[in-house]
């Protein structure tokens, strides 16, 4: 029976990806891809030669039930985005939403994705976490720190370099300046690096020193704060 198949693609490192990523995408009749280019180059590193069509968030309003249809009619499709898991802050639930409404087999790959290295690698609790991806830019933003200001759990955010130190800025105010966080950036490549402390100290060297890259922020819960503010009392008793 003819399935869709979610295939995450590398976030940094090509050897990222897996065996089965890439027979997957060698067997499909077709291939979807965010963005022809950075597919193409994928691709051609691993000698896949299949058809590619541009699935995004411009267009995917459009086609999903037109891929679903090949789907149903009889056609293997993987979907992919430009780094990562399709459908995690990128295109691609739309796609599965389809399908699981039509009765078509999903089946999604485990594979890279830019946040679990991130809050492993944060040193912050990561036994109950809140994946909150990318913010509202504008409408509902200040509504959406207002709640997770009393979120006990660790919060995940990604955000773009250029908008780092604003969004930082901005979680000190709603968060506090002693909230511990941990800012992750280009993970996987060569320059990887993880800038921990609290959000006054990672707003001061992100201030000082220009990020690049794609960035993810872990932010400790509110049940972190608190539990340091016990600690530093216990030791001033």
């Amino acid at each position: 029976m003819a399935k869709l198949t979610i295939v995450p693609t590398p976030i940094g490192n090509l050897e990222d990806m897996t065996f089965r990523a890439i027979r997957s995408l060698k067997e499909a009749d077709l291939i979807l891809a965010e963005d022809t280019r950075t597919t193409g180059i994928l691709l051609k590193h691993f000698e896949i030669q299949n058809k590619m069509l541009s699935h995004h968030k411009f267009n995917e309003h459009q086609t999903v039930e037109r891929m679903a249809a090949r789907v149903k009619g009889g056609e293997n499709i993987a979907l992919v985005s430009d780094a990562g898991t399709p459908a995690i802050s990128d295109p691609g639930f739309m796609l599965v939403r389809e399908c699981v409404r039509q009765g078509i087999e999903v089946e999604c790959l485990p594979g890279a994705t830019a946040f679990v290295p991130a809050l492993v690698a944060s040193g912050l609790p990561n036994e109950r976490f809140c994946f909150e991806g990318f913010l509202p830019q504008k409408k509902g933003r200040q509504t959406r720190l207002k709640e997770l200001a009393t979120e006990e759990r660790t919060m995940i955010f990604y955000e773009s370099p250029f908008r780092l130190v604003k969004t930082l800025t901005q979680f000190a105010e709603y968060f506090g300046l002693d909230r511990p966080v941990s800012v992750s950036r280009e993970i996987s490549k060569i320059h990887e690096e993880t800038t921990r402390g609290t959000m006054e100290e990672v707003i001061r060297h992100y201030t000082l020193n220009e990020p690049k890259g794609e960035i993810v922020i872990i932010v400790g819960g509110l049940k972190e704060k608190k539990e340091k503010e016990n600690n530093e009392y216990k030791k001033e008793v």
